[in-house]
């Protein structure tokens, strides 16, 4: 869901829309300006930026050995 307009102020710091939208930008937090110039963020996004729940879709890096075959030794 999204975080509310108190949320957003005690996330950025900032009372006014536009330090809000400064304050997100500088951090790197994702963000998005409805129309009607209210900023809108995502709960699970700060979540995971700030390490309060695992990243999505993280796979590991094992290759796949399956497609190894062994190679005829030439001696």
């Amino acid at each position: 869901m999204l975080l509310n307009d108190e949320d957003l102020q005690f996330l950025t710091g900032a009372g006014r829309r536009d330090a809000r939208v400064r304050a997100l930008r500088a951090t790197g937090i994702e963000h998005r300006v409805r129309p009607d110039g209210w900023t809108i963020v995502l709960r699970s996004h700060v979540e995971e930026l700030l390490g309060a729940r695992p990243k999505a879709n993280v796979h590991s890096m094992e290759p796949d050995w399956s497609a190894v075959r062994a190679s005829p030794s030439k001696a």
